[in-house]
């Protein structure tokens, strides 16, 4: 924890602990003093407060988060993964509502389901037998397609999807929790974000009070240190440990130069605290040591660093660098950005990595999306999806709705599950009914002295309007290493990108694209939430496209090179990764697509680059 040295950034108006002064208290206290003296007891006394609303019992770095998320401004908490960050944050958002009436509290994270897990953190509670007094603080609830409010007297907690940040501008919120802060756009940031805590709250009332102080200073009968202090908009929070090049560690650094005095302040009079809880700073009731063991055996030394020790870290250790694909990545408000239908005068193609196991623990069937640029010659994955355990039938029917809603000129896939998936689709009722059927050709590609030729026999079988545009990748240790090495090198020359997530006008329009959605399975099913309107799954849909690039660039960051004995070169997870089970193990399968996307937007551009050679007849004409 960071405060000043001086305590200048904590310092409040109380002179002396309303339990001291209670403690001075004798005999009998009027209706309107015992009451003011209460609230004040309660806003003081957090760890019993929470209890006695709620049946809530603090941990002791709970109690210290939630105490200074009341007294400052600015709080960052770099807490380690399991740390309780949405429940430590929900109860302080229900306790602010009800000791701050008329308060307005706006929820954001990278997602709306993200946000509203801190909502239903606050529900989760209420409904407990123990917080019979906090169920009845709360007085209404209403739950929209884009917008959860909870009504708390007069105050109210909003949770919202953070989107374009253009829906947030119409709110007036005094206090802002931003959960998972890693993810949040800098852009969003200090021009949606910052400029809320400029409005000031009541600011007739301000000036009124400041005027009558005036008068009151002037006739020496007040001095200026006595002035009220009106107390600042706040924002809180919360996240896991970054990387060293990403904006959070940023923030995280001027942070600390503000409060330590190492950053001139410039007139900066806001009260900041920074907070990093490690795994090991948690209460033995918190954690599962084996859980503990487990991540420690199953990441890399800085993978854990960041997400259970707090730490902020320097580039990946893989053979693909986080911070080179970060410059790989489209801008927030530039395009590409990511889409859910295609635009119809534009290129795509499709890669796909297929698992056929009908269980979460197994790997995920992989499909992405790569909208081409012909004048660059470059692709960018625009659109992915990764589910595991799905039904064959669930990934035919998203590889369907992809056909329809994308103008795709070529696919790319694994052979080995690759031949079972496409002849499967085909004979499927829906490609049936759909009059759709894939076509493979059968050109090689993978052989340096006979490239040219397949290229041109690749030409010759090539037909969009047939469908006869499917290749089917043999995963050769020749094919795998030059594949590698051709998506570190487009890497590097910025020949493949990862769209920007959707923002703007963009963001809206995407939102509200005509697709099947209520047919589409796109994560597991037991992460989803069920009985929910089209629209607001739509909103789900687009903000998980931005997950899932997000996901494809950590998994391409965990891969390693390996080299046998022979001089055979592997490209894998680690062995420690490699070894483990269960729904949340890691996984390469996004990977794994974007290698075959990248490698199949070269091909196609060599493909049309390519000159059929002039063909010399040796027949000689006659006369009869």
């Amino acid at each position: 924890m960071s405060w000043d040295s001086v305590g200048s950034h904590i310092k409040t108006n109380k002179d002396t602990h309303i339990n001291d002064i209670l403690l001075e208290k004798e005999g009998f206290l009027e209706d309107a003093e015992a009451k003011i003296l209460l609230y004040k007891f309660l806003r003081e006394n957090i760890t019993f407060s929470v209890d006695l609303l709620s049946g809530v019992k603090l941990f002791p770095f709970q109690h210290m988060a939630i105490k200074s998320m009341f007294e400052v401004d600015y709080f960052l908490g770099i807490w380690s993964r399991g740390m309780s960050k949405s429940f430590t944050t929900g109860i302080y958002a229900y306790m602010d509502a009800i000791l701050n009436q008329g308060v307005e509290i706006g929820i954001i994270s990278k997602s709306f389901r993200q946000s509203k897990l801190i909502f239903k953190k606050i529900e989760d509670i209420a409904n407990k037998p123990a917080a019979r007094y906090l169920s009845q603080c709360i007085t209404k609830t209403s739950k929209t397609n884009d917008q959860w409010t909870m009504e708390i007297g007069q105050s109210r907690i909003h949770a919202l999807p953070l989107g374009d940040g253009e829906k947030l501008r119409g709110f007036r919120f005094q206090r802002i929790i931003i959960d998972e802060m890693l993810l949040m756009p800098e852009r969003i940031y200090n021009e949606v974000i910052v400029p809320f805590l400029s409005v000031v709250e009541n600011p007739t009332e301000r000036e009124d009070m400041a005027k009558a102080e005036d008068a009151l200073i002037a006739a020496g009968k007040m001095k200026e240190e006595d002035r009220y202090i009106w107390p600042n908009n706040k924002l809180i929070m919360l996240s896991s440990a970054s990387y060293k090049f990403e904006y959070l560690y940023k923030l995280y650094a001027q942070f600390e130069g503000l409060i330590d005095g190492t950053l001139p302040s410039k007139g900066d009079t806001a009260r900041r605290a920074i907070m990093k809880f490690s795994y090991d700073c948690a209460p033995e009731a918190l954690y599962d040591q084996n859980l503990i063991n487990q991540a420690k055996a199953s990441m890399s030394e800085s993978q854990f660093g960041r997400e259970f020790g707090a730490i902020f870290t320097d580039d990946s250790s893989g053979y693909f660098k986080i911070s080179t694909m970060a410059k790989c990545t489209i801008p927030e408000g530039q395009e590409p950005s990511i889409e859910v239908k295609g635009v119809d005068s534009d290129k795509y193609i499709i890669s796909f990595d297929p698992s056929w196991a009908e269980s979460e623990s197994s790997d995920d069937f992989a499909i992405q999306v790569f909208k081409m640029n012909d004048d660059t010659e470059t692709g960018t994955l625009v659109h992915a999806y990764a589910v595991p355990g799905a039904k064959l039938k669930d990934h035919i029917n998203y590889f369907h709705y992809l056909l329809d809603n994308f103008n795709i000129v070529g696919i790319v896939g694994d052979y080995n599950g690759g031949v079972q998936f496409i002849n499967a689709a085909n004979e499927s009722s829906l490609f049936k009914k759909s009059n759709i059927k894939i076509k493979t050709i059968e050109a090689d590609l993978c052989k340096p002295e006979s490239y040219q030729s397949d290229l041109l026999q690749m030409k010759r079988e090539y037909n969009i309007s047939e469908r006869h545009y499917c290749i089917l990748r043999k995963p050769t240790s020749q094919w795998i290493r030059q594949a590698n090495e051709l998506l570190q090198s487009n890497f590097d020359h910025r020949r493949i990108w990862f769209a920007s997530r959707a923002s703007g006008d963009n963001y809206t329009s995407q939102t509200r694209k005509k697709i099947p959605i209520s047919k589409l399975q796109f994560i597991s099913h037991e992460s989803y939430e069920e009985k929910q309107s089209d629209a607001a799954k739509m909103i789900d849909f687009v903000e998980h496209q931005e997950d899932m690039i997000n996901v494809t660039k950590s998994q391409c960051a965990l891969i390693q090179i390996t080299t046998s004995s022979t001089g055979t070169q592997t490209f894998d997870l680690p062995q420690e990764l490699k070894r483990q089970t269960g729904r949340d193990k890691a996984r390469k399968d996004c990977y794994s697509a974007l290698v075959l996307g990248n490698w199949f937007t070269k091909v196609y551009y060599d493909m049309n680059r390519a000159k059929q050679a002039a063909v010399t007849s040796s027949f000689t004409p006659f006369m009869i």
